[in-house]
């Protein structure tokens, strides 16, 4: 039986998540919103109940293109909070909205969004030693400087928390536990 973080529950779609995407590194803009927008909107809740409401937000966030949520009127968010797939928070509604367009104008001024996150890292994974999902903090000095550079750019829902969830999530940190097998598989 593989070992796994102790996170890791028997849920199918939450095992899925760790072994094929947590801690993988990416470097996709799309895929970059879509973990930015969902870290923010899982605020307050469990990641399993996201994760169950992903492929829910893929579609009414039109496969989170950035200049498609961008251009959402107040309209559309209005039929969005009506969503019963969707978490009806009107903040994070309007938050996601509000990055789409930060999101858009980080690309235009770095190239890609990829370029500037990943500056906050020198371009490669942190690899952390962590024998015990107790041992990893919910936030770093590094994620609060991201933090600050995100909300100075405009960006909501992005405090040192959900900053550093996102950073494991997107490879920018390796947080799965030494024991686990994914540990030396994300490293590579």
């Amino acid at each position: 039986m593989r070992k796994r973080c102790e996170w890791v529950t028997d849920d199918p779609l939450y095992r899925a998540y760790h072994d094929e995407e947590w801690g993988r590194p990416l470097h996709d803009d799309r895929l970059l919103f879509e973990f930015l927008i969902l870290e923010g909107v899982q605020a307050g809740l469990s990641w399993l109940t996201i994760l169950k409401k992903r492929e829910n937000y893929r579609v009414a966030l039109d496969h989170f293109d950035p200049h498609r949520v961008a251009s959402y009127s107040p309209a559309k968010i209005e039929v969005l909070l009506q969503d019963k797939g969707l978490i009806r928070n009107r903040l994070k509604m309007k938050a996601a909205v509000t990055n789409a367009r930060a999101f858009l104008a980080v690309q235009a001024a770095h190239g890609s969004f990829d370029h500037y996150i990943w500056q906050f890292v020198d371009g490669r994974p942190i690899r952390n030693r962590w024998r015990t999902t107790a041992e990893i903090p919910a936030w770093t000095p590094l994620s609060d400087t991201m933090s600050r550079d995100l909300k100075a750019r405009g960006f909501r829902f992005v405090g040192p928390t959900i900053c550093y969830a996102f950073m494991q999530a997107v490879g920018m940190v390796n947080d799965h536990i030494v024991d686990c097998f994914r540990y030396y598989q994300v490293a590579n």
